[in-house]
């Protein structure tokens, strides 16, 4: 049988450890409301077949209606449970289409150090902290795919009424609002995979000024339509993207809010777009990242 990631989990107390642990489910040491007080909280997965091939967070309920549309397997269990924060909740997929591939490992992280380098070895991260909304660490799951995935499409929305027409066409989306804390549409990032390299995505920039949109234009660079200041009173923000050039592929993308890991990022060869997504407002401070 096959090595996959085919079942998830999670514990919020000692008693749902004891039984998860008897129906064969491995532990993930790390405590998913770590620094925010609360629940002790796990994640447990089984190995075999078949496999999960998408993970995702949602935090509200827009974003859990296209999930449930899309054929997603929602977790029941708040993640951030006696910490207060958003009500998070995890889901995943197990699909077998032509932008669906089978999930090898698990993991999270709970620190600076240990996030910034697992892009080297082929880690995936789910973009939403489960931490959201609470003042503990910076915590995240990490995905390893069965074989290297490119990224082959990028896309955006500002609102959830076609979040379950892009799952089901195998999107993923980044789990966090571009607008967050600036009032404004509801914005997400979204990109699907492709394990052809030669189908993937090399350049990503994103313009915060008239010039800037003006050059990507030039340059031949594609745009993606919708403005992730969008309702907000900041300058409209675009992303754009390229597949020509001598660049080598795009792995996987990032949306990065801890502004105090850039460094760290970088350092671990990661490319920090470093423009503003919240341009001109009072949002967080918002970097689009990618791996290649």
């Amino acid at each position: 049988m096959a090595d996959y990631i085919t079942e998830l989990q999670v514990s919020i107390d000692e008693a749902e450890e004891q039984m998860l642990q008897a129906q064969g489910f491995q532990k993930n040491p790390v405590d998913l409301n770590k620094g925010a007080g609360g629940n002790c909280i796990h994640l447990w997965y089984k190995r075999g077949s078949p496999p999960i091939t998408k993970v995702q967070v949602s935090f509200n309920s827009e974003m859990a209606d296209g999930l449930i549309k899309a054929g997603y397997h929602q977790i029941h269990k708040s993640l951030n449970v006696g910490a207060g924060g958003s009500h998070l909740y995890l889901w995943y997929f197990q699909g077998s289409g032509v932008f669906d591939t089978p999930i090898v490992d698990i993991d999270v992280t709970a620190d600076a150090e240990r996030e910034a380098a697992k892009f080297q070895f082929g880690w995936e991260r789910v973009t939403c902290d489960l931490n959201r909304q609470t003042r503990g660490n910076w915590i995240h799951f990490w995905l390893k795919k069965e074989k290297p995935m490119y990224i082959s499409d990028v896309t955006a929305t500002d609102s959830f009424g076609s979040d379950a027409d892009y799952l089901k066409n195998g999107y993923i989306r980044l789990d966090e609002n571009t607008n967050r804390g600036a009032g404004g549409s509801n914005v997400f990032i979204w990109y699907r995979q492709t394990t052809d390299p030669k189908k993937a995505v090399k350049q990503l920039e994103v313009s915060t000024t008239d010039t800037e949109y003006q050059e990507y234009q030039q340059q031949k660079y594609k745009s993606v339509s919708v403005n992730l200041n969008e309702g907000t009173r900041g300058h409209p923000v675009y992303l754009w993207y390229k597949k020509e050039g001598n660049h080598n592929p795009i792995k996987t993308l990032a949306l990065l809010l801890n502004t105090d890991l850039i460094t760290e990022y970088e350092k671990s060869g990661v490319s920090v777009i470093r423009r503003n997504l919240n341009h001109g407002n009072n949002g967080w401070l918002e970097h689009l990242c990618f791996y290649q």
